[in-house]
């Protein structure tokens, strides 16, 4: 169903429309919660790649596929690329704030799943609270 679902998007649509990209991911992470990440993650990244091209690279939708495909990667062990990602992903969240005044709905789910990954990386918590006030910092946010 979901896959008839991309195809019509993607005929009605074009291959570039961020309708597709939401029906991409839609696909993917029903791959990933099935547990077959090698399928997952191609469609994870083209999804990525529409949204970068629709919105621009800091907008906070791609935000929310950066989380995801980083989630993917710490599944299949790849944990440095999947910070790379989270880190991101949280300095755009962090602009949304800083820009708004008001966090993204997801911010605090974000520094959750960038907290418990810099764990599984075995930072202990001193390491992981200044890591996250690094970035606030950066961002300009005062800690908190």
């Amino acid at each position: 169903m979901m896959r008839r679902a991309l195809a019509i998007d993607e005929t009605s649509f074009g291959n570039d429309h961020p309708n597709v990209a939401i029906r991409l991911n839609n696909l993917a992470q029903l791959f990933q919660a099935t547990k077959r990440l090698a399928e997952a993650e191609p469609l994870m990244r083209r999804a990525l790649a529409i949204f970068e091209a629709s919105y621009g690279e800091k907008h906070p939708d791609v935000g929310i596929l950066l989380n995801n495909l980083a989630q993917l990667l710490l599944a299949t062990g790849r944990v440095a690329e999947a910070e790379s990602l989270m880190q991101r992903l949280l300095e755009i969240f962090l602009a949304f704030t800083r820009d708004t005044g008001h966090p993204h709905p997801h911010f605090d789910d974000a520094f959750r799943n960038y907290a418990g990954l810099l764990r599984s990386m075995g930072l202990g918590e001193a390491e992981v609270a200044t890591r996250i006030d690094g970035l606030k910092t950066a961002a300009g946010l005062a800690r908190g």
